[in-house]
């Protein structure tokens, strides 16, 4: 009995300060936001996988410098990877995680070599953005960067 009694102490006392280290984290997104920054592609290099040249199955893995909206000073970074779809079609599919200073946004979507747009989902986030939901457009920048503009909802 007396070592239930620890035990359930123990316990007890580990979810209080569990409790207690959450309530003093960020409460994430409390209305919408948008974030513009722009990521600049140096690492980018795609893998040929399966068929020999532009082919469904080749990778396309990076980790990538995230700058501000007017690209002028570092704000964080991202990693991830996109898969082709169909080449003919110019498709790939992607994920990845954004770093910034309040916290990590993760997205899921196509992306499409001839258009210069791309919605895609935002499927979490952390810290500041750890309830963020919304989309993210991709616009192809004429440096060759890429301009993301989060909208987050909570």
């Amino acid at each position: 009995m007396r070592k239930m009694l620890v035990l359930l102490a123990v316990t007890a006392v580990g979810a209080v300060a569990a409790t207690a280290a959450f309530a003093g984290s960020s409460p994430g997104l409390t209305g919408p936001r948008v974030i513009h920054v722009v990521e600049r592609p140096v690492t980018d290099q795609i893998i040929d996988i399966g068929r020999k040249g532009d082919s469904p199955g080749d990778q396309l893995p990076f980790a990538n410098p995230i700058y501000n909206g007017s690209n002028s000073r570092r704000v964080g970074s991202d990693q991830g990877n996109c898969v082709r779809a169909s080449a003919s079609q110019g498709r790939w599919e992607c994920m990845w995680t954004t770093f910034l200073g309040g916290g990590q946004i993760t997205v899921e979507g196509p992306f499409i070599d001839s258009k210069t747009t791309t919605l895609l989902a935002i499927t979490g986030g952390t810290g500041d953005f750890r309830n963020a939901r919304g989309q993210m457009v991709m616009h192809v920048r004429s440096d060759g960067n890429f301009d993301f503009v989060f909208s987050l909802q909570p």
